[in-house]
C-alpha cells in the first residue's frame, strides 16, 4: 500500500512541471488526494461495505472538487492535474499511467446496470474539460484533446480533437479540403 501512496506522489511529480516538492504535493494537490480517496473507497467498495464506500467517496469529492465512484476500476499512477470538476463514473475502467486534467467527465449513456461508462487503457492523457460519453474504449497511448467529446472508441496513439472527436490528421485532411475549395471556387457563399 505505501508503494502506491510513494508511486502516486513520483508520479505527481514526474508529471507536473510545477511539482516543487513532495511536501508540496502530499499536502496541496486535490488530484492526489482524491486518488489516495478513491483508493480507500474502492477498498471498503469490493468489500461489499457499500454505503461506507460512498460516504467516503462524497467526503473525497467535497474536499476536492473530484468525484470517482468507488465502483471504478482505476490502474496504478492516476494523476489527475487541477482536478476541479472531474467526474469518473461507477463502470469506468482507468489503466495504469493515465493523466486527467480538470473538467473531465468519464459518462454513462444508459441507466442499465452494464458497462455504461468509458474505458482508458494505459498511458492515455485526456485534456481539460474533455467529455468521454458511453462505453468507449481510448486506446493506449491515446490522446484526447482539451474540450473533445468522444462518443466512439479512439485507437491507440491517437490524437483525437473536436466535437464529436475525430483523429487530428482527419480533421486536418478536411480543413485542407475546405481551404481548397474557397481557394479554387468551388466553394460558393450560401
Amino acid at each position: 500500500m505505501f508503494e502506491t501512496l510513494r508511486d502516486d506522489v513520483r508520479t505527481a511529480l514526474a508529471k507536473d512541471p510545477a511539482a516543487t516538492s513532495v511536501a508540496a504535493v502530499v499536502l496541496t494537490y486535490p488530484g492526489l488526494h482524491a486518488v489516495w480517496l478513491y483508493r480507500f473507497a474502492h477498498a471498503l467498495w469490493v468489500r461489499n461495505y457499500e454505503f461506507a464506500a460512498r460516504l467516503v467517496a462524497h467526503a473525497g469529492r467535497f474536499l476536492t472538487g473530484v468525484e470517482i465512484h468507488p465502483g471504478a476500476d482505476v490502474g496504478d499512477r492516476l494523476f489527475i492535474d487541477h482536478g476541479m470538476a472531474t467526474v469518473v463514473g461507477e463502470t469506468s475502467v482507468i489503466g495504469d499511467d493515465v493523466l486527467l486534467y480538470h473538467g473531465v467527465t468519464l459518462g454513462g449513456k444508459s441507466m442499465r446496470r452494464e458497462k455504461r461508462h468509458p474505458t482508458l487503457e494505459d498511458g492515455v492523457t485526456v485534456g481539460a474539460n474533455a467529455t468521454l460519453i458511453g462505453p468507449v474504449t481510448v486506446g493506449e497511448n491515446a490522446t484526447v484533446g482539451a474540450g473533445a467529446v468522444v462518443v466512439d472508441d479512439v485507437p491507440p496513439e491517437t490524437t483525437v480533437v473536436g466535437n464529436p472527436a475525430r483523429p487530428l490528421d482527419e480533421r486536418d485532411a478536411e480543413a485542407e479540403e475546405r481551404q481548397a475549395a474557397v481557394t479554387d471556387g468551388s466553394c460558393a457563399d450560401g
